[in-house]
């Protein structure tokens, strides 16, 4: 059979550039100097991007059909390479995704209480269309007055209040009180400074620890270690390296912290909140890949979270009523209620540290059934 009925573009490649085609597949014989040698032919795309050959055109349409259809995302079932959904937390990068965040936090609560946006409005005695923009964020620049008013609107917890202006404003409601992360100085008198606070901290009956903005245990006294002295040996998440993280990834943290649902929430809102302050430190961003990897946890972080933080759920490791649960390991203890008292005295702002206390309080047995069942709801 001759060339040009083989080849699929009727020989006009041999015809035109002078060179063997592609679609030859058999070796061919050629002489040189009197001498006949046999060579195969290259089965690629024969001079493609190479300045000779076929023409990019024809070349392409020689390629598999369902090759091309996967490169153009055309296959059913196909995703492009790029698709977000193989990396979910640049879809949830907080440094990109703040307005949204705050606008979805504004109506967010403003749906929880049930009110229209006329409501709303009213309350600021203002259009409804000027508070429309202020749910979208069409704000020419965001005041301490205007987000104060905004909170007191909504009637928003001091948790929300302080994430509403993360989010408008990149800083806490009183600039002092976002101090920039340092690590101690390791001087004499920083140095004796922690020496006296941990002797002060071992003398309280209550559990105490110190933490940074990633929630890393720098200090914890002998109550806290008392209350996680049954607490098996793990290489990352124990309780005295990182809270956060004990309480979201340790095996053994639904047997200490009763009502496992409420206290992951309340820690996975703990982390969205670093985050947004932190958007850019490695480690916070490392710990939110690892609860995006569990299932369950990615979809609490996504879906329940952000409705939970809506409501009274928002104020539970800060100062509001609500009291988590927790079982001590000494039976004279046993099911106790625990609210989460912070502190930041100067010297502890200065070192970027925050003290936490554990308030255990009487839980009756009946009323912490109900309450479990609630929360677990």
């Amino acid at each position: 059979m001759a060339h040009a009925d083989r080849c699929p573009f009727k020989g006009a490649c041999c015809a035109t550039v002078g060179i063997l085609c592609a679609a030859v597949v058999q070796p061919i014989a050629f002489s040189t100097g009197g001498k006949v040698s046999r060579v195969p032919v290259f089965t690629g795309d024969l001079g493609v991007g190479s300045g000779g050959g076929v023409p990019a055109a024809q070349a392409q349409s020689s390629r598999s059909p369902r090759r091309t259809l996967r490169e153009s995302g055309g296959l059913p079932g196909a995703r492009p390479h790029n698709d977000s959904r193989d990396r979910p937390e640049a879809a949830d990068d907080p440094a990109a995704s703040r307005p949204r965040q705050l606008q979805k936090l504004v109506q967010g609560r403003r749906e929880f209480l049930k009110l229209s946006q006329e409501a709303v409005a009213a309350r600021l005695e203002m259009s409804t269309r000027a508070y429309g923009n202020w749910e979208r964020g069409v704000v020419k620049e965001w005041t301490d007055h205007k987000l104060y008013l905004l909170a007191g609107a909504l009637e928003m917890t001091s948790f929300q209040t302080e994430r509403l202006f993360w989010l408008a404003v990149d800083r806490a409601p009183q600039p002092e009180l976002r101090s920039p992360v340092r690590q101690p100085q390791q001087d004499a008198s920083t140095m004796a400074f922690l020496e006296d606070y941990s002797v002060m901290i071992n003398a309280l009956s209550l559990p105490a620890f110190l933490i940074d903005h990633r929630w890393n245990v720098r200090m914890a006294n002998s109550a806290f270690r008392e209350l996680f002295r049954d607490v098996h040996q793990h290489p990352s998440v124990m309780p005295a390296d990182n809270f956060l993280r004990f309480g979201l990834f340790h095996p053994d943290a639904c047997r200490i912290f009763e009502g496992h649902v409420a206290w992951k929430l309340s820690m996975l809102a703990q982390l969205a909140a670093s985050l947004e302050r932190y958007d850019d430190d490695s480690v916070l961003q490392a710990m939110r890949r690892e609860v995006y990897l569990d299932s369950a946890l990615r979809e609490m972080y996504l879906q329940d979270m952000p409705a939970w933080t809506y409501g009274p759920g928002a104020d539970l490791l800060h100062h509001g009523d609500n009291i988590l649960l927790l079982r001590h390991p000494d039976p004279g203890l046993g099911l106790r209620g625990c609210r989460f008292i912070e502190e930041t005295p100067r010297p502890l702002q200065a070192l970027g540290l925050t003290r936490i206390t554990l308030v255990l309080t009487h839980a009756d047995e009946e009323a912490a059934a109900e309450h479990q069942h609630f929360r677990a709801a």
